[in-house]
């Protein structure tokens, strides 16, 4: 069905997809703010901003693999062989990211801590800011040349830092891929650069990891950034994701190119509390996969909203026979307080509450006591999902029940 989706929206987007503006020669992106090496560009580096804009539906076409997923719900709303296993290139820098944004938060890592360069780190190629053996440089000038320069030798000073290895790094990387679910998933270095072993990954992980990483608010304060400065404002910085200028309510997140990989993306835009995430995979030209991405994200803007899964009023409680209190507050399990549904659906829809009748004591918190359902207009349901019971309900004892019953007689309170 989403396959349908995209080939109804290829149909549609020649007639309302704008080009994004151009950087012409001698404008704001220029070799050194991009890191670009000679020897290694077309290895590893991200072409110029070109005028030439490629029709959004063959971009799409194009593209060997994308995705589109909602933030909050996880929700895929389009999606194109999107568990092929392919090469992300620099894409790969969101796990990587992601791993240094869940140190800082969790307490581990100090974005003002000072990290002195490797002889491995500066050594490598591609896309960087030139690291020096011995070069000392605080995590947070790190991150920002990652998020913002897909700076290689950044990625690796940074994962030997938190992890005295790249190589026990990437073993970390691995880990919480699995933890994520992301089955198609297998990294071999922190860069997405070249090798000879197994790299892969697919559309959908991208997403995932992607989700994962801009949970961490402040990622936000790097990715979104256009042109900045490290080394006291002698070297300079310019996205590689040029939607960060060129498109409203961009939020990052990561490019990527090699000759294997081609050209990628995983692109975050916000717009009225809803935030998208698109995956483009193997676009034959750099301008494919943004004009690529900003199409789907056009759509998924134009279609869908968020709701709110609950009713407006509060839930009442339910009782439980035999309890040592008499009710108990149905809840919403994490993570599914709001549900993602097209526009068109989102008038007068209408909510049913179904509690299981065996529901007496003992019950435990968190354990399913009923069913919330979501119905649009016509009566189809948009969403089934369960109620748990929000505390633990002792039963009553033999004892118990004795002293209430003697409680009733002789107050007349039930």
């Amino acid at each position: 069905m989403r396959k349908i989706l995209i080939l109804t929206l290829c149909a549609i987007i020649a007639l309302t997809i704008t080009p994004l503006p151009a950087i012409a020669d001698g404008g704001e992106y220029t070799p050194a703010m991009a890191g670009n090496d000679p020897e290694t560009d077309d290895v590893f580096g991200e072409e110029p901003w070109v005028d030439v804009m490629a029709d959004a539906a063959d971009a799409i076409v194009a593209s060997k693999s994308l995705l589109v997923m909602e933030k909050i719900t996880g929700t895929v709303v389009s999606a194109h062989n999107e568990h092929e296993r392919l090469a992300p290139a620099s894409v790969t820098k969101v796990m990587t990211m992601l791993l240094i944004a869940e140190a800082i938060d969790g307490g581990n890592l100090n974005p003002d801590d000072v990290v002195t360069a490797s002889a491995n780190a500066s050594g490598m190629g591609g896309s960087q800011i030139y690291l020096k053996e011995n070069e000392r440089m605080t995590v947070r000038d790190l991150l920002k040349s990652v998020a913002v320069s897909s700076a290689n030798d950044a990625s690796v000073a940074l994962a030997e830092y938190l992890s005295g290895t790249e190589q026990a790094f990437v073993a970390k990387m691995n880990a919480r891929a699995k933890e994520l679910g992301m089955n198609d998933t297998v990294f071999a270095n922190s860069t997405g650069l070249p090798t000879a072993a197994e790299h892969l990954t697919s559309a959908y992980d991208i997403a995932v990891m992607s989700r994962e990483l801009i949970r961490h608010e402040f990622i936000r304060e790097f990715t979104t950034i256009w042109t900045d400065t490290v080394r006291g404002g002698e070297f300079g910085l310019s996205n590689t994701n040029k939607l960060i200028r060129f498109y409203p309510g961009a939020t990052g997140l990561k490019t990527g190119f090699t000759s294997e990989a081609m050209y990628c993306l995983s692109a975050t835009a916000e717009r009225g509390g809803v935030e998208f995430i698109a995956v483009i995979m193997g676009a034959p030209t750099s301008d494919q996969r943004f004009d690529a991405a900003k199409a789907l994200l056009n759509s998924a803007f134009a279609d869908y909203t968020l709701v709110d899964t609950a009713p407006s009023e509060p839930i009442a409680p339910a009782l439980v026979p035999l309890g040592k209190v008499s009710t108990v507050q149905p809840v919403l399990p994490s993570g599914s307080e709001k549900l993602l549904i097209t526009k068109d659906q989102a008038a007068n829809l209408s909510r049913v509450i179904e509690l299981y009748d065996d529901r007496a004591a003992p019950i435990e918190k968190g354990q399913e006591i009923g069913r919330l359902k979501v119905l649009d207009p016509t009566g189809r349901i948009l969403a089934d999902v369960p109620l748990a019971a929000g505390d633990s309900v002792g039963k009553l004892s033999w004892t118990d029940m004795l002293l209430k019953y003697l409680y009733v007689m002789f107050t007349g309170n039930v």
